[in-house]
């Protein structure tokens, strides 16, 4: 079994290892829960790229490739906070909003090869919690019945084998890798900020106490505080996780990672995982996305 500093390694060597396809299987599952009247959690699967496919040509084969697609996948899961008002609609906003962002972006960055191009994808990632900020702050502020909404919000996308994370508040990504299966987010709550600070561990009853207290959330940013923006490598059999609180606080992570293991579809483990939730007292809104990836063509 590779160590957790192994797969570290693995997953932040961005420049040495040349780009590959990969193709994903992607599926999302989601629930009010037993307590809640109504779904704050709100999801979103796409599939983008480009396209160039040789139909004729009197150039030698191999002067021309058959085709030039690139094909990358999306996963965004939002959490509209618990307690303050109208979280349903801040995520949906906040999702609604990111899409048209990207659709506007008139020049996609399709493969991350160069330096530059990685820098691009970082600062517009960055850019776009801003933006989207923003957008929820000028409604809440136009119709008082949504003032102090608020949304946690998480965005993966991938391009062949390179994966690029955003993040902001308590939902989570995870990478489940052969027997390894890490978090790849850093929750923005006082309960990791006292971990951070080492006065705590995860298991003192004062952080876990202040899980729910989030410390960023889309709808409060401002300048002290900037998005988690990541960049990995993955790797064919990995399987990639978002999901919101809503599982991680009814199931545990060695549970979690057997269910991804051993269900036989993307979609089969994303409805063990919301059924796991669900009889563990489902208290929460429950979301779980998952995309398995294998070779490309």
């Amino acid at each position: 079994m590779n160590s957790h500093n192994e797969l570290r390694r693995d997953l932040s060597d961005v420049l040495s290892e040349s780009w590959v396809p990969l193709e994903g299987e992607v599926a999302a599952a989601t629930h009010q829960g037993h307590i809640r009247d109504n779904n704050e959690d709100s999801y979103f699967l796409m599939r983008f790229g480009r396209s160039l496919e040789k139909l004729a040509t009197n150039l030698e084969d191999y002067f021309v490739e058959e085709d030039y697609s690139i094909t990358g996948y999306g996963f965004l899961v939002a959490d509209g906070m618990g307690g303050m008002a109208a979280g349903d609609v801040a995520s949906r906003m906040a999702i609604c909003k990111l899409i048209e962002l990207l659709v506007d972006t008139s020049d996609w960055t399709l493969a991350l090869k160069r330096n530059k191009d990685v820098k691009t994808v970082f600062e517009r990632m960055t850019r776009r919690f801003y933006d989207i900020d923003r957008t929820l702050k000028q409604e809440a502020s136009s119709d008082h019945t949504l003032s102090g909404m608020g949304t946690t919000l998480t965005v993966a996308g991938t391009l062949g084998n390179d994966l690029v994370l955003g993040h902001v508040g308590d939902s989570r990504a995870y990478l489940l890798r052969g027997d390894i299966f890490r978090q790849l987010t850093r929750d923005h709550t006082l309960a990791q900020m006292l971990i951070d600070a080492g006065v705590a561990n995860s298991d003192d009853p004062a952080p876990r106490s202040m899980r729910h207290v989030l410390t960023a959330a889309i709808g409060s940013l401002d300048e002290r505080i900037e998005p988690q923006v990541q960049r990995f490598r993955l790797q064919p059999g990995d399987q990639l996780l978002l999901c919101t609180d809503g599982l991680t606080e009814m199931v545990d992570d060695e549970l979690i990672a057997s269910v991804l293991r051993e269900a036989p579809s993307a979609q089969a483990a994303c409805d063990s995982l919301v059924d796991l939730a669900l009889g563990a007292g489902g208290t929460d809104n429950i979301t779980a996305v998952v995309g398995r990836f294998t070779p490309g063509a």
